[in-house]
C-alpha cells in the first residue's frame, strides 16, 4: 500500500529542465501533489542520494521474447533479416506455457525497473495454447502478465493484439501464428473480461491491431468501433512500416504506403502509437506527425533486426511526439536506448549531438524529456514526469558510480547515457510513490532471475 511521502533532491530533471533544491511530495494514491524548486531541506527530510530523473515509460514490449534474446545471432539463411528471425521466434513462442510467460515477464519487469523504466506497454499477442485452442479462461496469458507487473510494481498498459492474417489481402495465417489468431468478436470479449482486473491494479487497458498485414481493413474498422464503445480514450498501438518488404507488399496490395493507408482509413490521433514507422516518405512524416500520434522507436531491436533508421530530424521538424520501447529485449536499458537512438542518427547524418534542441543543448537531457512525454502519451497513463498531478514515478542516479563521480547533475545524466558502458548508474527507483529498486537492485532480483533461468532452460531442453 502506498502512503503519502516526500523526498528532497539537490537536483531534479523537471519538464523544463534541471532544477535545484527540489521538494517532491506525493499523496497516498501515489500522485505528485507538489514539486517545488528552491525549497529548503529540513533536517528530518528524506534526501535523494543523487540527481532525480523522471521515470521512463517503455512503450513497446513483447515480454516473452526476453528469453529468446541472444539466441538468433547466427546465420540461418544467406541473407538473414527480420523475416528469418521471425521464423525462429515463432518456434520458440510455440513452446511457452503460462508459467513460463509469468516467470519471464517477472524477471524482465524487474530488469526494467532497475534500468529506470517505471511503466511498460505490453504488446501481447500470445493468446492461446500451442495448438491454437483457447484456454478455458481465455485471459490466462494476459493474467500472467498482470501478475508479473503487480509483483514487481511496474506500471502496465496491457495491449491485447488482434492478429488474423499472415499478409496483406487477408492471407491465411501460418502454423507459427495459430497461438495469436482471434476473431474480432473474441478480441472485444477479451477486452471486456480484462477491464476489471486491469482497473483493480491500476493498469491501463488498450488495444493493438498487430499490423496492416495481419488485420484486414474490415476487421480494423470493426475492432476500433468496438473499442470506442468500451473505452473511447483507450490507447491504440500498431506495428507499421518496420521493414521495406512490408512497404512494398502494402503498395502491391493497395497502391499506398502503410502509414499513408492508415491515415486515410482510420481516425489516427493522440491515442495512437505508430510502432517503428521506420520507412515513411516525406508526406507520411508530415501527416503522421500532424495527427498527434506517437512514433514508437525501438533502437536496439531495430538495429538487431536490421530494420533501418527512422528519420528523426524530419519527425521532430514536424513537431512529432515520440517515445522509446525495448521491443524484443535484446537490450533492457533505458539509457542505452537513448544512446542508440542518438548514435544511429550520427551515423546516418555524419554529425554529432543530433538530439539536442535549443532549449536543451545537452543531448541526454533533451532526449530523455521528450521520450518521457511521448512515452506517457502512448501509455495512456499520468506518467509524464515530475510535475504535480502526475504519478510519483522517478529514478535516482548513483553519484558514486565511477562514470558519474565528481560531475554536475546534467553531466551525470550525459555520463549515464553515453559513458556508463552498458551498466546502470541507477541507484533507486520509485513507482507511484513506492520504492521498487534500492542500491540498483529489485527485491525480487535473485528469485526472479532464478525463475527466468529455469523457464528458459526448460524451453530450450524441450
Amino acid at each position: 500500500m502506498t502512503t503519502a511521502g516526500s523526498l528532497h533532491a539537490a537536483d531534479a530533471l523537471l519538464p523544463g529542465g534541471w532544477a535545484r533544491d527540489v521538494l517532491i511530495e506525493w499523496d497516498a494514491a501515489g500522485r505528485l501533489t507538489r514539486v517545488q524548486a528552491g525549497s529548503r531541506c529540513e533536517s528530518a527530510q528524506a534526501r535523494a542520494a543523487g540527481p532525480v530523473l523522471p521515470g521512463m515509460p517503455n512503450l513497446h514490449s513483447h515480454a516473452f521474447q526476453r528469453a529468446f534474446a541472444g539466441l538468433s545471432e547466427y546465420r540461418a539463411e544467406q541473407h538473414d533479416s527480420f523475416w528469418s528471425w521471425r521464423t525462429l521466434m515463432y518456434r520458440f513462442a510455440a513452446r511457452l506455457d503460462p508459467a513460463h510467460l509469468e516467470a519471464i515477464a517477472t524477471w524482465l519487469y524487474a530488469e526494467m525497473l532497475a534500468a529506470g523504466y517505471t511503466s511498460v506497454c505490453e504488446f501481447h499477442y500470445l493468446h492461446h495454447q500451442a495448438d491454437g485452442r483457447a484456454y478455458a479462461d481465455d485471459a490466462t496469458l494476459s493474467r500472467a502478465l498482470l501478475r508479473a507487473a503487480q509483483r514487481t510494481g511496474i506500471g502496465l498498459t496491457l495491449l491485447p493484439v488482434l492478429y488474423q492474417a499472415s499478409g496483406f489481402g487477408g492471407l491465411p495465417p501460418g502454423d507459427g501464428q495459430r497461438r495469436f489468431i482471434r476473431s474480432t468478436d473474441s478480441m472485444l470479449r477479451l477486452l471486456e473480461t480484462l477491464a476489471q482486473p486491469c482497473a483493480a491494479q491500476g493498469a491501463r487497458l488498450g488495444l493493438a491491431p498487430h499490423s496492416l498485414r495481419a488485420v484486414p481493413p474490415e476487421a480494423l474498422r470493426d475492432v476500433l468501433a468496438g473499442l470506442d464503445a468500451i473505452d473511447a480514450d483507450a490507447p491504440i498501438h500498431i506495428h507499421i512500416a518496420e521493414q521495406t518488404r512490408e512497404v512494398d507488399d502494402c503498395l502491391a496490395w493497395s497502391g499506398q504506403r502503410p502509414v499513408a493507408w492508415l491515415l486515410d482509413h482510420a481516425a489516427v490521433d493522440r491515442r495512437w502509437c505508430l510502432v517503428h514507422a521506420t520507412h515513411m516518405d516525406a508526406d507520411e512524416y508530415r501527416r503522421a506527425a500532424a495527427s498527434g500520434a506517437v512514433a514508437g522507436l525501438c533502437p536496439s531491436t531495430e538495429a538487431n533486426l536490421g530494420d533501418g533508421l527512422f528519420d528523426f530530424p524530419a519527425w521532430r521538424g514536424h513537431g512529432g511526439a515520440w517515445g522509446l520501447g525495448s521491443d524484443s529485449h535484446a537490450c533492457v536499458n533505458a539509457a542505452e536506448e537513448l544512446l542508440l537512438l542518438e548514435y544511429g542518427q550520427r551515423l546516418a547524418l555524419r554529425q554529432r549531438n543530433v538530439g539536442a534542441v535549443a532549449a536543451h543543448p545537452e543531448v541526454a537531457e533533451a532526449l530523455m524529456l521528450a521520450a518521457v512525454q511521448g512515452g506517457a502519451q502512448a501509455c495512456g497513463r499520468p506518467v509524464a514526469g515530475l510535475v504535480a498531478g502526475e504519478q510519483a514515478d522517478f529514478a535516482v542516479l548513483d553519484p558514486d558510480q565511477p562514470a558519474l563521480q565528481g560531475l554536475r547533475a546534467g553531466q551525470m545524466l550525459s555520463a549515464h547515457v553515453f559513458a556508463s558502458h552498458r551498466t546502470s548508474a541507477i541507484d533507486s527507483v520509485w513507482v507511484a510513490g513506492r520504492q521498487r529498486v534500492d542500491a540498483g537492485r529489485h527485491p525480487l532480483h535473485d528469485q526472479a532471475a532464478a525463475g527466468f533461468v529455469a523457464a528458459r532452460t526448460q524451453l530450450l531442453e524441450d
